[in-house]
């Protein structure tokens, strides 16, 4: 007991370490946002006074609202940083002086006629003096949270390392107990024949759960190697502890509520709404933690080329509507794999769901292929619909990240669930405006 305390306090602190490290990451990003948007307003000035194009200063105009919401998130980042709150406060200033004086040589520069004149020129070092200050400033914050970064590193890595003996630790204990058990338990029974039949039945209880530590073990070493997937489901589980707790409160001083104050039209509307919408945000919880559950499986043999017609059957009515053409490709070797077929068609469904509606009607070709590489069973599925830019890749599988319009963002993460769950493996390739094609590599039965 003491040691999963321990554990579950450790874990507790490392999740703390990591939300501050992804916290030190948002405020140097930011940083960095920042002073491209001041240099972007810093260019497009000399853009206009080269060319003489109004066009040129649409970026100096819109970087006032850009720079206006990095301080917004800078300051909410460093409410708990007096240090860097007061450097922020100077490097306002510092950015105000300099728009002030891009303002000045814009206005200079319009009466002299669209002429470079000293008197711009002065005006023009002062604001590079400025963007030498803002510069140093920006780089001294941001090398202050570097600093403030490696040391929550250390600190990360050190509970990491605690979790580590901790288990350790546990297991010889637990089989040193096993040990004693038997060795008691042996010393105590003179009875051979019960004694046989206590071995006997203890044997067995012991290579089931050696056999259930196994798969477990096998489990684990796989979700290792998908740490993002399994960051994420962390985080959804943490996400729906906490917010699930609360909720439940709202809902049940709702209801009481309800019950005490007198019925009327108004505050009918205003209780049903908070139930509502606490219904909804339940809903959107269990939709997350579903779509990032380890899935339990059956499976069975099945001819991979088979599966791929069965999910297409279901996509044929949209298929149709949006006049896509199909080609199929297929190996005509043996390609069976050991799948959970339901599972496994929902999951080819999916991608061949969001390759229809990322083509135009009447001009999307989808493509469908299979083959045996490497000793595996690989389909691949492909699209020339408006593709992905490489960051939409990075996210793509991401709960809640969706481009649609109506989308839950929960597909592909589901889809994921799926293939991992399956030992397999999915792969994304995409260009904006040429497709997108998806890689699927399975077991062969």
């Amino acid at each position: 007991l003491s040691s999963y305390i321990l554990t579950f306090y450790t874990t507790q602190k490392l999740l703390n370490q990591a939300n501050w490290l992804n916290h030190t990451n948002s405020f140097i990003n930011t940083l960095d946002g920042l002073l491209s948007t001041i240099n972007q307003g810093e260019s497009t000035f000399r853009g206009y006074v080269i060319e003489k194009d109004e066009q040129f200063l649409n970026d100096y105009y819109n970087s006032a609202p850009l720079i206006d919401s990095a301080f917004k998130k800078l300051e909410a980042l460093s409410i708990e940083n007096p240090d860097q709150l007061t450097r922020l406060d100077t490097l306002a200033k510092l950015i105000k002086e300099k728009f002030t004086y891009i303002s000045a040589g814009l206005a200079l520069f319009k009466k002299e006629n669209y002429q470079v004149t000293d008197s711009l020129k002065i005006l023009n070092y002062r604001s590079k003096e400025k963007m030498d200050d803002i510069r140093l400033l920006i780089s001294s914050m941001q090398n202050d949270e570097k600093e403030m970064m490696f040391k929550r590193s250390g600190r990360l890595s050190s509970f990491s390392n605690f979790i580590k003996i901790i288990n350790i630790a546990s297991l010889i204990v637990a089989i040193l107990l096993t040990f004693y058990s038997i060795i008691t338990y042996t010393r105590e029974n003179q009875a051979k024949k019960q004694a046989d039949y206590n071995a006997r039945v203890f044997r067995e209880q012991l290579e089931l759960r050696i056999n259930e530590l196994d798969i477990v073990n096998k489990e684990l070493i796989e979700l290792r190697s998908m740490e993002k997937f399994a960051v994420t489901g962390r985080i959804s589980r943490t996400i729906a502890h906490e917010v699930r707790n609360p909720l439940t409160n709202i809902n049940l001083a709702t209801e009481h509520l309800r019950s005490e104050i007198t019925p009327n039209p108004e505050t009918d509307i205003l209780l049903d709404m908070i139930t509502r919408n606490g219904n909804r945000i339940n809903q959107l919880i269990s939709d997350l933690l579903n779509s990032t559950k380890i899935n339990k499986l059956q499976f069975a043999k099945v001819p991979l080329n088979n599966l791929l017609d069965e999910s297409l059957e279901f996509a044929q009515d949209r298929l149709e509507l949006k006049g896509i053409k199909v080609i199929k490709n297929y190996t005509p070797d043996l390609c069976d794999i050991s799948a959970d077929t339901e599972k496994l068609k929902i999951a080819f469904l999916n991608i061949i769901v969001n390759a229809i509606e990322a083509m135009e009607p009447n001009k999307g070709v989808l493509r469908i292929k299979t083959e045996n590489r490497n000793g595996r069973c690989v389909a691949v599925i492909t699209d020339n619909g408006k593709g992905m830019s490489d960051e939409q890749l990075t996210k793509l599988y991401d709960p809640y990240f969706t481009t649609k319009e109506n989308g839950t963002g929960l597909g592909l993460t589901n889809t994921q669930n799926i293939i991992i769950s399956h030992k397999a493996s999915i792969f994304a390739e995409s260009e904006v405006g040429k497709g997108t094609t998806f890689s699927v590599t399975l077991n062969y039965a």
